[in-house]
């Protein structure tokens, strides 16, 4: 081999690791990726059993019910439709009804959402991106322009 080709066996070769490196990156991320849905987007999707999704909305009014323990069952809604959600653990000191939450979870085997995270706004003119964005293009919620 000359030399001419050595370098140019080792810039194929270097390319070739990359591309093996990144098409590995882009796979493991696309395995652990989360979609988002609002209760109503959940009617026209095609969801796999135990698939993990990320379920936003408002908190609906009278549904949070505690049980034993940390479980707390409650319903997402996005004044269109709601799911019936289970969490066990601690919800954010600002959880509460009508509020902006994103769960993270999959569905169980009744069809109830059995979230293992739970994100709740931070302060009062906060919404989670997409929740407000959701709701922004359904028309239910309006942006306060009050500051």
């Amino acid at each position: 081999m000359t030399r001419k080709q050595k370098r140019l066996s080792v810039i194929v070769g270097g390319l070739a690791f990359l591309g093996a490196a990144t098409g590995l990156t882009f796979y493991a991320l696309g395995q652990k990726a989360s979609y988002f849905y609002m209760p109503g987007d959940l009617a026209t999707a095609s969801l796999q059993p135990g698939q993990r999704i990320r379920l936003g909305g408002l908190v609906e009014k009278g549904t949070i019910q505690r049980g034993q323990g940390t479980t707390v069952a409650f319903a997402v809604t996005d004044t269109e439709k709601s799911v019936k959600v289970t969490y066990t653990g601690i919800l954010p000191d600002l959880f509460r009804e009508e509020q902006g939450v994103i769960t993270e979870g999959s569905f169980g085997t009744d069809g109830t959402f059995v979230a293992d995270s739970v994100l709740a706004k931070h302060d009062e003119n906060y919404m989670p991106k997409e929740v407000a964005d959701s709701m922004k293009a359904k028309g239910i919620w309006q942006e306060s322009t009050n500051e």
